[in-house]
């Protein structure tokens, strides 16, 4: 018979667990050969997981609240157009996790036919949850791996279109670090599983890293860095300088959500300097990057004041300035909502040194509230994702979140279900 040849790693990697059992268990063997049989085994070292302080999210609050951008009328009928209200078969993740961001996980309805913020929650979290939406043959959402939890992400059918955004949304839904999740086969994971595997996976060649830099954004604080599976140092200044390289187009929505990433970064680097730093004169962001980002946002903020339109939507080219209006493109006008209603959320976090006009605000308010509440709910359910960054603006613009008002709202005024 012929014998069996091993690779020279996975021979060595033998060789160690049968030491190991000499020695009684694996776990009694020293940290560091534990260390090289997960490298050799998997591909990647064992690293201790990264510090953090807090067993909630920490949140950004909105800055303004003003009924001359919206009414209470007028967002209600806005939010009421963005219930998730999505049919259960084949339920697609992203138009969840966009619906529990704008919403949360407290949101309640009183109907049974829109997804409450709990039952979004599970099924993002609990693999028996999306099978029951996908059916058994389906590639799971959540992956196993030797050290946490990822997620299947891309534009495979049930995955997670973009890097990281189930995990940013599942945090600015506001879940806490020890929520269970629960992956195909295993049982006993948090939440903080998924994001001690996103901290260790980032990387800085990543095509998409608004939403790593959000979610670590909200969670990490005064911690300003930290260290990869690859062995190099991450921080919130080199993610900072990731998003504020290349054109302004590039990046998904048109470009606009590294402006609300780097908006976010901003907000957060004042809480830490006031909060105290481990670095000394330094907050989230070193002073240096500080002003690079906010030069960046006071260029965003010269564009957006030449290129909007007479009755208040910006355009997809919208970084062209005035040349977005003498020339304009042929937009379709779900791609005005997704450039629109975008620019109105990160203005709504953000200082007014980094606004244009108010008159300009409530022009592009004007415009996504007539354009939201007109649409019909077939069109709508197929933008889902768009039109719920209008109603996260909006709420964010009368100091407020979605679920708060709505829940106040039909206290007074109730709807009916269908």
């Amino acid at each position: 018979m012929r014998k069996r040849r091993f690779p020279d790693s996975g021979f060595v990697a033998i060789q160690l667990i049968v030491a190991a059992a000499f020695a009684g268990s694996l776990n009694a063997v020293s940290v560091d050969t534990r260390n090289q049989i997960q490298k050799m085994v998997t591909g990647r070292p064992t690293l201790p997981p990264v510090h953090i302080e807090y067993e909630q999210p920490l949140r950004v609050e909105p800055l303004y609240d003003d009924p001359d951008v919206v009414s209470d009328a007028e967002l209600a009928a806005v939010l009421e157009k963005i219930r998730p209200k999505f049919p259960p078969e084949q339920l697609k993740p992203n138009h969840v996790e966009h619906a529990l961001r704008t919403w949360g996980i407290d949101a309640t309805f009183g109907d049974p036919q829109v997804m409450s913020g709990v039952q979004m929650r599970d099924f993002l979290i609990d693999h028996s949850r999306y099978v029951k939406s996908w059916g058994g043959d389906a590639q799971p959402l959540l992956q196993v791996r030797p050290q946490g939890l990822a997620v299947r992400w891309g534009r495979q059918n049930g995955a997670s279109v973009h890097h990281d955004h189930l995990l940013a949304s599942l945090t600015e839904a506001g879940i806490p670090l020890s929520q269970p999740v629960y992956a195909p086969g295993r049982h006993r994971m948090t939440f903080n599983d998924m994001l001690q595997e996103a901290l260790r996976d980032v990387r800085l060649d990543e095509r998409e890293t608004e939403w790593s830099t959000m979610a670590f954004g909200l969670w990490l604080p005064p911690r300003c860095n930290w260290t990869t599976f690859d062995g190099r140092r991450m921080s919130f200044n080199l993610l900072a300088r990731r998003l504020l390289r290349g054109h302004k187009r590039h990046g998904v929505c048109s470009g606009t959500h590294r402006v609300y990433s780097l908006v976010l970064l901003v907000r957060l680097d004042e809480m830490t300097r006031v909060s105290g730093s481990p670095n000394a004169g330094d907050g989230l962001l070193s002073r240096a990057v500080l002003d690079e980002v906010f030069n960046y946002l006071e260029m965003i903020r010269d564009l957006i004041s030449v290129s909007q339109f007479q009755d208040g939507h910006w355009p997809s080219n919208w970084y062209e300035g005035a040349d977005a209006v003498i020339a304009p493109t042929d937009d379709e006008e779900y791609r005005k909502v997704i450039a629109t209603g975008h620019h109105l959320e990160w203005l709504a976090i953000a200082p007014p040194k980094l606004h244009p006009s108010r008159e300009q605000i409530r022009r592009a308010a004007d415009w996504l509230i007539e354009t939201t509440i007109g649409q019909s709910d077939e069109l709508l359910l197929e933008s889902y994702t768009f039109y719920s960054h209008v109603g996260n603006a909006l709420a964010l613009w009368r100091g407020t979140r979605p679920a708060d008002f709505w829940r106040e709202w039909q206290s007074r005024r109730p709807i009916r279900p269908e």
